[in-house]
């Protein structure tokens, strides 16, 4: 991904990163140290054994959770699961530093590095031959933050650029692999990609409400570019509050795992259920 070099915006991105992690563990991307059993996050491409060993530890995971045999647990639907969390990662750090500081980082499946972990969203760093970089977006240099509904222009950029650099750079690659040894369709891990933005969006708005519009119109711009077009709508279901929430018109697989149930922004969940969930979160 060269999109960024070499552009006169190109600036220190660590601020925003660091930003970005105040919004929780799937925003944070932590200092790269030898013998911590960091691994290239290209390896989830080019190596299929560290997908498959991944999955497998989910199924067994899964399955002592449901008191079954890891057999009983359907590998599709769990390494559908592994996808969607590890592209929540990928995408959220990025869509953090955009809207909180105003910069999307450099960052790719070369200079970012992963650790296993039994639960919980798995660690990123960040490992390069300098300091990270990133595109300074628009004239957010005098806010320190992208700008909103009165920066429309700004938020195409940012789009633009999230859209090439996360979901091409990153999350299509690896969900070519996912779908390569898992047999996943290309429906289901295009709309995981979409749930991962929409979800780190309303995590960013929970944490920050005065950049829930912000969030809210990037995530919408990113989702109507080519790559994500069609895999769903964001919603904001009152007017009155910027938080919007996705409806994805495809599904995870979650309700395959025993004991799993219909996420928030499904196809399959019941209208009325859904805009009720919403609600909710509102009065939250």
């Amino acid at each position: 991904m060269t999109f960024m070099r070499g552009l006169a915006a190109e600036v220190d991105a660590a601020q925003a990163l660091a930003a970005a992690g105040g919004a929780g563990t799937y925003f944070a991307v932590e200092p790269w140290a030898q013998g911590a059993g960091w691994r290239r996050a290209s390896l989830l491409v080019s190596d299929p054994a560290v997908l498959a060993d991944w999955v497998t530890h989910a199924r067994a995971v899964i399955a002592g959770r449901a008191g079954i045999a890891a057999a009983e647990v359907s590998e599709r639907a769990a390494a559908s699961i592994v996808f969607l969390g590890l592209a929540s990662r990928l995408v959220s750090p990025s869509l953090g530093a955009a809207v909180l500081g105003g910069v999307v980082p450099y960052l790719t499946l070369d200079n970012l590095w992963w650790r296993p972990v039994d639960g919980g969203p798995v660690p990123l760093a960040v490992r390069g031959s300098g300091p990270v970089t990133g595109h300074r977006v628009g004239d957010a240099a005098a806010a320190g933050q992208l700008g909103d509904a009165a920066g429309g222009g700004q938020l195409d950029e940012a789009a633009a650029l999230l859209s090439e650099g996360c979901v091409q750079g990153m999350a299509e690659p690896v969900a070519g692999a996912f779908r390569a040894l898992f047999r996943l369709s290309p429906l289901v891990l295009r709309g995981n990609i979409a749930s991962a933005l929409a979800g780190a969006a309303g995590m960013l708005a929970g944490s920050f409400p005065d950049r829930a519009e912000t969030a809210g119109q990037l995530t919408a711009r990113i989702l109507a570019l080519g790559p994500l077009r069609g895999t769903g709508e964001l919603v904001q279901p009152d007017a009155s509050q910027p938080r919007r929430f996705l409806v994805r018109r495809s599904c995870c697989l979650y309700y395959r795992v025993p004991g799993g149930g219909i996420c928030g922004d499904c196809v399959l969940m019941p209208e009325d259920i859904r805009r009720q969930q919403w609600l909710t979160a509102l009065r939250g």
